[in-house]
């Protein structure tokens, strides 16, 4: 049963296809697997990156970009992990736009995401069993699309209150009004 509901979850809520909720649900099953590897398994699962995504010379310098974010935040990862080629790859998307946006914007994003990421890997035991597993790689996922779905409502609140002619600073919150 427990299975069931976690391939609904993945199917239903988070839209994997079949064929990556089978690649979760392997890894989860693979006692072998450290719980880097597990994460990555989902991630690769959540973000169906092709094993060698396009190249082109603006993804190439998103790509650089992110690389060195990355060590400026001080964070140590893979040079393939899934998430990093995906934020190069929303970069170089941004830019060909014509939106101004590099990684010195993203900053808040990956320091609330690192608050996140801390507070959801508190919830895994040092020493995990299958269960946990299960947990950890529908917690990863689920929570992914949670923290979305908030950013997307705390969005749309703002959106209203600047429609009510309330002013909004650049940290999220709402400014006194000011004159009459």
């Amino acid at each position: 049963m427990r299975q069931l509901l976690l391939i609904r979850s993945l199917t239903t809520i988070a839209h994997l296809d079949l064929s990556s909720v089978r690649d979760v649900l392997s890894a989860i099953a693979d006692d072998d697997m450290s719980l880097s590897g597990l994460y990555a398994v989902t991630d690769r699962a959540v973000f169906g990156l092709e094993s060698e995504p396009p190249e082109s010379a603006h993804l190439k310098d998103a790509q650089a970009e992110v690389d060195e974010f990355v060590h400026q935040l001080g964070w140590q990862l893979p040079a393939d992990t899934p998430a990093a080629i995906r934020l190069a790859q929303v970069l170089a998307a941004l830019r060909l736009l014509g939106c101004a946006c590099g990684t010195d914007f993203l900053t808040p994003y990956a320091e609330v995401a690192e608050r996140l990421a801390a507070h959801e890997l508190a919830q895994v035991p040092e020493q995990f069993e299958r269960d946990d597993r299960a947990a950890a790689a529908v917690r990863s996922v689920l929570l992914g699309v949670a923290s979305a779905a908030l950013r997307r409502m705390a969005r749309e609140h703002l959106v209203q209150e600047r429609l009510n002619g309330q002013p909004i600073s650049a940290d999220g919150g709402t400014l006194p009004a000011t004159g009459p």
